[in-house]
């Protein structure tokens, strides 16, 4: 009887671990990262290449082609807006292109920035490049897509070379209130509204004052103040994205 009282408390000692219990040995945090690369893995396109060896970094190019407001949805999107405008000017003989391209431009520039819908944030934040360095080649490469497909539109509805691009020191001015707004409240929405607003603004302004709503893109007199608005939000934009690397 002794005897087998004392092997009891071997057996139960004996007993196999929980099969939910983790090996010593094994590092299951590891492994899970390297599920995870391998299920988000995305292979490295034409484009990205060139754009890798254009800016000399991956990353950056990984970030840039990344952008919301330069995925193919955005791209057709703002096609068949300027592509709309284009078709209305040539049946009312209205550059409403001219009207169209800064506000689809705001918006574009706004979704280039933000933590809570852009999908390369944490990539970006991670990268040994600049966060002001990410926003900046961001933004230009917005502009000048969206700048192409405004001039694009322009010609194809024979819009005078003037207006064609008259419009472009505006459509600078609106891009950069939109991101110095999406910059300072951290939210790509909040930049579309004030982009979208202020132009909305500006138009209604030179129509009470001249009469005419392309007076806003016409105007030689709004040059400078335009310049000079931009010129505040880029530095408004600078101070906001100051703040020390990987926060949100």
């Amino acid at each position: 009887m002794s005897d087998t009282g004392e092997a009891q408390p071997r057996r139960d000692t004996a007993l196999p671990k929980r099969r939910d219990a983790a090996p010593a040995d094994i590092d299951l945090a590891r492994v899970w990262t390297g599920v995870a690369a391998v299920v988000w893995r995305r292979d490295t396109g034409w484009l990205e290449r060139l754009a890798g060896r254009l800016l000399r970094s991956p990353g950056l190019a990984r970030a840039l082609l990344t952008t919301p407001s330069l995925l193919v949805p955005w791209l057709i999107a703002s096609a068949v807006v300027l592509g709309a405008g284009a078709a209305a000017t040539v049946s009312t003989g209205r550059p409403l292109v001219a009207l169209l391209a800064p506000a689809v431009a705001a918006a574009g520039i706004a979704y280039a920035y933000g933590p809570g819908i852009d999908p390369a944030w944490e990539l970006s934040c991670s990268m040994a490049v600049s966060d002001r360095m990410v926003l900046l080649v961001r933004a230009l490469a917005v502009f000048a897509v969206d700048a192409v497909l405004g001039l694009a539109a322009s010609a194809a509805s024979g819009a005078a070379v003037g207006i064609t691009f008259g419009w472009l020191v505006p459509m600078t001015a609106i891009s950069a209130l939109a991101l110095a707004a999406a910059t300072l409240a951290r939210s790509a929405n909040v930049g579309v509204a004030a982009g979208l607003a202020g132009w909305v603004i500006i138009v209604l302004s030179g129509r009470a004052a001249s009469g005419q709503f392309t007076a806003a893109v016409t105007s030689s007199a709004l040059v400078l103040p335009y310049l000079a608005f931009a010129a505040c939000c880029g530095v408004i934009a600078l101070a906001a994205t100051r703040s020390p690397r990987g926060t949100s």
